[in-house]
This record gives structure tokens, C-alpha cells and sequence, in this order.
């Protein structure tokens, strides 16, 4: 009989050993896979704690998914501790440690490319496009409560955006997201460049709108400091602007290839060809090469450009005359290949 009880106490150290051991590794062993290079996982708003494995398992993010639900379990962990991100997720982490990671929210964030755009609607479709929140949502904030709470209007709001590459986090919110915004263009309006931009007789924001006519003319960066410099020694002469670009974005056509006198008619301030001085707004958003050619122009006395005929760069010109040689030349090299 006692052999029988001791064998029986044996048997159930051996099993209950074997269910502790397996308890251990549900907890403590890897459950991603070693081949893992930082897969990235994205949870949306409103995921549940069966979305959030769904997702992991369609990605293969760990080996057992038994042993994840029963720790999970365990750690009181689920719908209510499911938080939306971006994260990365490592080779060779043990469940405790990947729960741990959702439950706090450690995201990884995303390197925001925030390139030079046209209009607010094309800006807001690229950033939105690398985050979670939609174009549409991100819209009705800038123009609806941030443009009422803020000094910007419809007409100077693109200026508040610096080109660059911002590091956010994937489920930033539209306010958060365009605080950081804020930041950023505090930081490039430094002391020396608020200097550089008084010294060429500008405000910053005259600066944007200058630097958003050079980046439409030319998409060379050595040809920008000098259509800078063109542009400004026609405001020191208070000479209009006559920009091309600026009668497109008045058209709302930048499809036309050849300028004609019938375009230049169109009445709006934003035609340079018709009013003094610099439109009331940006006609794009600059690259940080064009703002920086704005506030470090080239020093000449060019008054006059045009494209030289292939399109290989513009021809400058110091006098009128000058400048109607090339203009003709440019004007028969259209005619030659009939571009109208």
C-alpha cells in the first residue's frame, strides 16, 4: 500500500512538474519566430483582443497561438488593453514580453515624409496616406477648427508646413499632429533665418510665398538661388513679378504648357502679370531648397528670364532686349514642334 501511495506522489510531482515546466515556457520561452527581421504591426482603432490575434497570426508573428491567448489570460489582458499603433515587432520574444509591449502602447514611430504639395487637399492625402487618421479627417480639422482657432486663413495655411522628415507616432491625432507641425516651423524660423529674411527685405511669410514661384519655375536647384535674386531685384524696382506660375495656379491649370497673352488677362491677385507686388498666398508648398534660396539669393543684375528652347534650363537677361532675343528663340522652338 505504501508503495503504492509513493508511486502515486511521484507520479503526480512528475506531472504537475511537466504541466509547471510547460507554464514556464508559455511564459518565459520565445513565442515569435527567430527569422523575424522587426515585423511591423499595425493596430487600428476599435481592434478587439480576436482582431489583434487574427492580425498577428496573418502576419506569423508567433508560434503558438494557445500559448499567447493562455498568458494573455493570465496578465488580464484583453479588449480593453488593446491600444491602436504601429509596432514593431522582434524576433525571439517571449509572450510576456510581447503583451507587455501592447498592453503599454510601446509603438515604434513612423519617419513622416512631408513632401512639397500643390494644395492642402494633395498635402493632406500624402501624410495621410502614411498614417492612420484618413485625408478627410485631417482636412476637416485644418480648415474648420484649426483655422478658427489659429491666425492662419485659407490663403496663408499651406505656410505653416516646413517639407522635411518628421518622426510621429502611426495613431497621432490631427491636433497632435499639426502641433508638431507648429514645432517644426518655430524651429526652421530661427533667429538667423528671421535675420536672413530681413535682410532681403522680407517677412517669413513673404519668404514662403517667393520661395513657393521659384520652386514652380524650376526644379534645378543651382538655377533657384538665381530666380530668387531675379525675383527679388524686380521688387526692390517695384517692377511686377510677371511670374507664369502664378497666372497657372490663378487659372487652376498648371497642365497649360505655353502661356498666352489670353491667360494673362485673368483677373485675380494672383496674377503677377496684373498686380504689384507678391500674391496674397503660397501658390504651392516650397521645397527646403527653394526657402533656402529665397533667403540666400544669388547676387546678379538679371531682371529677365524665359526657357531656353529644348527646355534645358532658363536664360537670363539683365535688359529687355536681351531678354526678347531669347524669348524668341524660345517662342520658335515652340512653333517648330507646334506647342500651342
Amino acid at each position: 500500500m505504501k508503495r503504492i501511495v509513493f508511486s502515486l506522489v511521484i507520479i503526480s510531482i512528475v506531472i504537475g512538474g511537466l504541466f509547471a515546466w510547460r507554464y514556464y515556457k508559455w511564459i518565459y520561452h520565445s513565442n515569435t519566430p527567430a527569422t523575424l527581421e522587426n515585423a511591423i504591426l499595425f493596430i487600428p482603432n476599435g481592434s478587439t483582443f480576436e482582431t489583434l490575434v487574427d492580425s498577428l497570426n496573418a502576419r506569423s508573428l508567433f508560434i503558438n497561438e494557445k500559448s499567447f491567448r493562455w498568458v494573455a489570460n493570465k496578465m488580464q489582458f484583453g479588449d480593453r488593453n488593446v491600444k491602436s499603433g504601429r509596432y514593431v515587432i522582434p524576433p525571439n520574444v517571449n509572450n510576456r514580453e510581447l503583451i507587455n509591449m501592447l498592453r503599454l502602447a510601446e509603438q515604434t514611430p513612423v519617419a513622416l515624409i512631408v513632401r512639397p504639395s500643390t494644395t492642402l487637399g494633395l498635402l493632406a492625402q500624402r501624410v495621410s496616406a502614411q498614417l492612420m487618421m484618413d485625408s478627410v479627417t485631417l482636412m476637416d480639422y485644418l480648415q474648420k477648427e484649426y483655422l478658427t482657432a489659429s491666425e492662419y486663413t485659407s490663403e496663408s495655411i499651406l505656410s505653416l508646413f516646413i517639407p522635411n522628415t518628421y518622426e510621429v507616432y502611426w495613431n497621432i491625432s490631427p491636433e497632435k499632429l499639426v502641433r508638431r507641425f507648429e514645432r517644426e516651423q518655430a524651429r526652421f524660423w530661427n533667429d538667423e533665418r528671421r535675420k536672413a529674411a530681413e535682410q532681403v527685405g522680407l517677412t517669413p511669410f513673404e519668404v514662403y510665398i517667393l520661395a513657393s514661384i521659384v520652386e514652380r519655375e524650376t526644379q534645378s536647384p543651382p538655377e533657384r538661388p538665381i530666380i530668387a535674386g531675379l525675383y527679388l531685384n524686380r521688387l526692390k524696382r517695384n517692377m511686377l513679378l510677371q511670374a507664369d506660375p502664378t497666372v497657372l495656379y490663378a487659372l487652376g491649370d498648371y497642365s497649360i504648357r505655353r502661356v498666352l497673352y489670353v491667360h494673362l488677362e485673368v483677373d485675380s491677385p494672383y496674377n503677377t502679370y496684373k498686380y504689384a507686388g507678391l500674391p496674397p498666398g503660397p501658390i504651392t508648398m516650397p521645397s527646403m531648397g527653394s526657402l533656402l534660396a529665397v533667403l540666400d539669393p544669388a547676387d546678379h543684375n538679371y531682371l529677365f528670364f524665359c526657357v531656353k528652347p529644348g527646355g534645358g534650363g532658363h536664360a537670363f537677361a539683365g535688359s529687355l532686349s536681351e531678354h526678347n532675343r531669347n524669348a524668341r528663340a524660345y517662342q520658335r522652338w515652340l512653333n517648330d514642334r507646334n506647342i500651342r
